[in-house]
């Protein structure tokens, strides 16, 4: 009945800071295919899935901190080489939760975003 999740959507405050992050940071390939909605954001396709930035000051799902709470609301990323993305995400100064042993079967590594969006990116 289900194929998959064709995308997660995101609430942010500055869509070219936001961009910054998830293109120059992380190293996500902003989709052209965006329509015009009348109000700001940006597409990123990850694998088969899509990240949709939306600008929505009056948004009820901002946190109010970028702090790292890993039982906070957040989704999920599989990595191919979880060592070259902790290089990336020092290179970047991205402050990281780095959880290599835990109780899953995975290397877990939990980030925020600029606005408080938590992301975990596991191998």
């Amino acid at each position: 009945m289900y194929e998959g999740i064709h995308h997660v959507s995101l609430l942010v405050s500055d869509i070219e800071r936001a961009k910054h992050f998830y293109r120059d940071v992380l190293g996500f390939e902003e989709s052209p295919d965006r329509p015009d909605f009348g109000f700001p954001g940006a597409w990123y396709q990850v694998g088969t899935t899509q990240i949709h930035l939306i600008v929505h000051k009056e948004g009820r799902t901002f946190r109010g901190t970028t702090e790292i709470d890993s039982r906070d609301g957040h989704f999920a990323i599989r990595v191919k080489d979880i060592e070259a993305f902790l290089h990336r995400l020092e290179k970047h100064g991205v402050e990281m939760l780095n959880k290599p042993e835990n109780k899953t079967e995975w290397h877990q590594v939990y980030i925020s975003d600029p606005d408080g969006n938590i992301i975990e990116f596991n191998k």
